[in-house]
């Protein structure tokens, strides 16, 4: 008589594994997907949209030309200045009052040919892609939810994927099977080794994903991210209001503001500069440094209207856990790196996607197995 066997540690995490997997795969997948689509949305929309070429000349217009030229088109509310010679200026403009953000304009700083942005159906595509990436296109407080408690689950997935990648005896034998797929061998097999093997190699940047997505799932998991960090996430959006404080009728031009930008923060980079909006309003300066780690990360400035600097941030001066807060956004999308850890992310994102499909898959080989067996057991039975 055979025993029964005992339900073991592995057993348990293989069957949370199962059923977590089979009852969020389909969300899993869609927000895979969609993360897959956004990640490299930047450039494919640059690959379709018109192109502005610039030839550098003798003299670049003054950004007070390139400003009343512009401010025909609406309140111009930032200007981008680029660090290359041969590339345009960007200034974001509120063309009515239903434009909440801004359109973006592209601008020849030599001879002020204006670009204006292009709709195209590639805008609707990724709007909707980043939709069902938030809130599976439902409305976001319904949706919202519902993404973050499948990301939760996510998260346990990977764990519970990792404890059952590794072997039950620990030689490097047993480990080689599980880091490379079997290509010759049949269809389930690949199967398996493609779940198995391409999960383990991109669980490290799905859980990073998994950890910085749920800031903008749930309010509770920012504030204890908050906590633990020590600041507090997304804190800087916007940043406390500093009003003018210059009592002088002395109001400079937009192009020494620029300069003094320079002098402050001197070295070569891409300047956004954002306007005030009123007469209590100051100039904030954002500057990156094209020889940084990271393109992403910047220098701050807060300049009045008489030229005096009233606040001066530089980003290496931050303490690590304020660093770290400050970019959980491009830590998630992959943009902390640039182009390099976009492909890394991407590649994950593909790979993710996958793991849904491939993990049914394997779990309907076994169902299809047992159910044989137990007919075949039948048939015996019978006999």
């Amino acid at each position: 008589m055979k025993k029964k066997k005992s339900y073991t540690f592995r057993k348990f995490m293989t069957d949370i594994h199962l059923w977590l997997g089979l009852g969020s795969g389909i969300i899993i997948f869609l927000v895979c997907f969609s993360g897959t689509m956004l990640v490299f949305e930047e450039e494919i929309k640059s690959i379709f949209a018109e192109e502005l070429k610039i030839s550098a000349q003798s003299d670049k217009l003054s950004i007070e030309e390139l400003q009343e030229q512009m401010s025909k088109e609406g309140a111009i509310s930032s200007i981008a200045i680029p660090s290359a010679e041969t590339e345009p200026y960007v200034f974001r403009i509120k063309t009515s009052p239903k434009d909440r953000r801004g359109s973006s304009f592209m601008v020849d700083p030599y001879s002020a040919k204006v670009l204006k942005p292009q709709k195209s159906s590639l805008d609707g595509f990724f709007g909707s892609m980043f939709r069902l990436h938030r809130w599976l296109l439902l409305d976001s407080k319904i949706g919202r939810p519902i993404v973050g408690v499948a990301t939760i689950i996510f998260f346990f997935l990977s764990i519970t994927g990792i404890i059952i990648w590794f072997p039950k005896k620990w030689k490097w034998k047993a480990f080689k099977p599980g880091l490379k797929i079997k290509f010759s061998a049949k269809w389930k097999r690949i199967n398996h080794d493609l779940h198995n093997t391409l999960g383990f190699y991109s669980c490290i940047v799905l859980v990073v994903m998994i950890l910085t997505g749920l800031c903008w799932s749930f309010g509770w998991y920012r504030d204890a991210g908050s906590m633990v960090l020590g600041t507090k996430i997304f804190g800087e959006r916007g940043g406390a209001k500093i009003n003018s404080k210059s009592e002088d009728l002395q109001v400079l031009k937009i192009g020494e503001i620029y300069d003094i930008s320079n002098r402050e923060l001197n070295y070569s980079g891409k300047t956004n500069i954002t306007l005030p909006q009123d007469q209590k309003g100051v100039y904030q300066i954002r500057k990156y440094n094209d020889a940084n780690w990271s393109p992403v990360t910047s220098d701050n400035l807060v300049i009045d209207s008489d030229g005096s600097v009233l606040k001066k941030e530089l980003f290496k001066d931050k303490p690590l856990n304020v660093q770290i807060a400050t970019l959980i956004k491009p830590i998630h999308t992959g943009a902390i790196f640039g182009k390099l850890s976009k492909i890394v992310y991407f590649l994950a994102c593909l790979i993710a996607t996958s793991l849904p499909v491939t993990g049914t898959i394997i779990w309907w080989n076994k169902f299809k197995k047992k159910k044989g067996k137990k007919k075949k057991k039948k048939k015996i039975a019978v006999r």
